[in-house]
């Protein structure tokens, strides 16, 4: 169990017409977020599959797959880190976690972080101090802002709110949409657990929020409620 192994089975299964789309589905032109990210053109479920059948390999060779040029060779590290994590003992995890933290620079688009950080970083922190996420939050690097917050979905399905909103109030005016999206997520993530709790926090935010924010976060409300809190959103913008 390889890098070289496990790209070259990346790499059997490319499907070049896939990858262009890809490329253009995941910004990776010049200017853009992702800008030269280059794809094999691998749908999620069979990187997946790949993983899970290399899930005993080694950090060594897990770093080495997460540095490579090919988007979905780092997915396929992620992965093999999340199936490890599952089935690791404490001192394991948090190997796993401080070695997540360490290649952030490789966890570069929103659908890498979005796969791996709720169930490596959010799960280890569910009974400890969370102060790295409010450094990530601060961090000014969009990637590990976006990991800092949705992270706290596993905080989120334990019950927990406190660490979405506080890190949704610090990052609300964030001049990327892809950070729009991830609060407006983590919020309605919270409305399904509990309704009251983020509606106390919308009555106060709503009028500061990127309306893209809002619009995520008020999806599962009745419309009349949905249209009072953008109309409160439009009196502010006026």
């Amino acid at each position: 169990m390889t890098a070289t192994f496990i790209l070259q089975e990346l790499l059997s299964v490319a499907n070049p017409e896939k990858a262009s789309f890809l490329q253009r589905f995941f910004k990776t032109g010049e200017g853009q977020y992702a800008e030269g990210d280059l794809f094999l053109g691998l749908v999620v479920p069979l990187t997946r599959s790949i993983a899970k059948a290399n899930k005993n390999t080694p950090l060594s060779e897990i770093e080495l797959l997460i540095q490579s040029k090919y988007h979905e060779a780092r997915l396929c590290a992620l992965l093999i880190l999340v199936e490890q994590f599952k089935k690791a003992n404490e001192l394991q995890r948090g190997v796993l976690y401080d070695f997540y933290l360490n290649h952030i620079d490789y966890i570069n688009n929103w659908d890498l972080v979005d796969i791996s950080c709720p169930y490596i970083v959010g799960n280890y922190l569910l009974d400890k101090d969370r102060s790295r996420l409010y450094e990530l939050a601060e961090s000014k690097h969009l990637w590990s802002q976006r990991i800092a917050v949705v992270s706290t979905i596993a905080f989120i399905r334990k019950g927990e709110f406190l660490d979405t909103f506080a890190l949704a109030g610090k990052l609300l005016n964030h001049e990327h949409d892809l950070m729009h999206k991830a609060i407006g997520w983590m919020l309605r993530e919270v409305g399904k657990k509990d309704r009251a709790a983020l509606t106390d926090f919308l009555e106060r935010n709503a009028s500061l929020m990127p309306r893209t924010s809002l619009r995520y976060a008020i999806e599962h409300y009745p419309e009349t409620d949905r249209k009072a809190f953008l109309s409160v959103k439009q009196i502010k913008n006026k």
